[in-house]
């Protein structure tokens, strides 16, 4: 594998349930270039997410921006690009969050108290001339030096050989977003968003579900109580799709396979978003719009429904094939080993970071990503067989 990728019907659960108009018309057969003009939010699935919305829905139902939870500004540790002369915008980073916190609505999904930790993070890139964007996973079990972080005056103390989740706990997001600029040097995140398992899990069921495709059985029966048949096209629930990407514990049971069906699930979100299904029932996009802003909270220049319609309408062109999903590179520490059972950043994490800052396609790293157009249509056996060592189809 070349050093710049990333190294290496749902039945249901028989335990408890776990983790992790303004105008309506709008045409019954969609066209390609439709397709392309439906503005889109990325959301993020616990955690990760992408977010994505109808204009009609926000711009009609402005009440919206008071379910939304202003959060601190950002404490800067580095410099934003100026912008490049022939471009007509900024690249835009925003740091998206998914958090195990079970004290909010809906998210008493477990016995569980929730260690106040993030349980997804993801680094939104978006391109200057909005055509594109990619999210990198970053892996919850990366050990990490945490900087100070300042959060309305207060400052919180650093830590050397830290989880990555564990900023989230200290200082909460804006912590978390000070620990991106630092490890990340010299990348400028702009804003950042989190979203709760509640808001999660009403997402979904507010699409009426979303069907994903499992190549493989996945079983849990030990932590989650879940259990998954391969399909090409498994349908979840709120509660199943909670389950499907904060499940863990089956196949290589590593992090990382875990981030890969997060990153496959988003992808499927999308698609279901921008079905005739949906876009034809207002009904459901503002369901879906409800259950977003009631879990989301953002940083201040991002944290009202016009933003994130002026956010949507630059991203009206991006092609679903040009909307990516990658993880950070990274490499599991040795058994025996002080890091061991968590994991390193792999050089050419250096690369993809660069990339990013530079405002650049993802180049090689493509081949290992996951594509918001869905899984490839005529993938290679070897490509089969790597992404169902992660319970994804290729």
């Amino acid at each position: 594998m070349p050093d710049d990728e990333t190294p290496p019907a749902a039945s249901s659960s028989d335990g408890p349930a776990s983790p992790g108009p303004a105008e309506t018309a709008v045409p019954t057969k969609l066209e390609p270039h439709h397709k392309r003009t439906v503005l889109r939010v990325i959301l993020v699935a616990q955690v990760v997410v992408a977010i994505l919305t109808a204009t009609t829905v926000v711009l009609a139902y402005r009440h919206l921006d008071g379910n939304i939870v202003v959060g601190p500004p950002i404490t800067h540790h580095n410099t934003k690009k100026p912008k490049a002369p022939d471009q007509p915008n900024e690249p835009l980073n925003i740091v998206i969050m998914g958090t195990d916190s079970r004290a909010c609505p809906g998210c008493h999904v477990d016995s569980e108290a929730g260690g106040g930790l993030s349980d997804t993070t993801i680094l939104l890139h978006v391109a200057a001339d909005r055509k594109s964007a990619y999210g990198v996973s970053i892996p919850r079990d990366l050990l990490v030096n945490r900087p100070d972080c300042t959060v309305n005056g207060k400052v919180f103390p650093g830590g050397h050989d830290v989880l990555w989740n564990e900023a989230y706990k200290v200082g909460g997001p804006e912590c978390t977003v000070e620990q991106v600029e630092s490890v990340f040097k010299p990348v400028f995140v702009d804003d950042y968003l989190t979203i709760d398992f509640g808001g999660f899990k009403d997402m979904v069921d507010a699409l009426h579900g979303v069907n994903v495709c499992i190549p493989v059985e996945l079983d849990d029966p030990r932590y989650l109580h879940v259990h998954f048949d391969p399909g090409n096209d498994v349908h979840l629930d709120g509660t199943q799709a909670l389950n499907y990407v904060r499940l863990r514990h089956v196949l290589t049971g590593t992090d990382i396979g875990r981030m890969k069906r997060q990153q496959s699930f988003v992808a499927a979100m999308i698609n279901k978003v921008l079905s005739a299904g949906t876009l034809t029932r207002p009904d459901r996009l503002l369901s879906f719009a409800n259950a977003l802003t009631g879990s989301l909270q953002a940083s201040p220049d991002l944290a009202s429904a016009g933003a994130l319609v002026d956010l949507a309408l630059e991203l009206k062109d991006v092609d679903l094939t040009h909307i990516r999903f990658v993880t950070m590179p990274n490499f599991l520490y040795p058994e025996g080993t002080a890091g061991y059972p968590h994991v390193g950043l792999s050089p050419s994490y250096k690369k993809l970071i660069r990339l990013v800052h530079n405002d650049q396609p993802l180049g090689t790293f493509v081949h290992d990503s996951v594509s918001a157009d869905g899984p490839k249509k005529h993938p290679s056996q070897a490509e089969r067989d790597a992404a169902a060592a992660d319970g994804i189809c290729a």
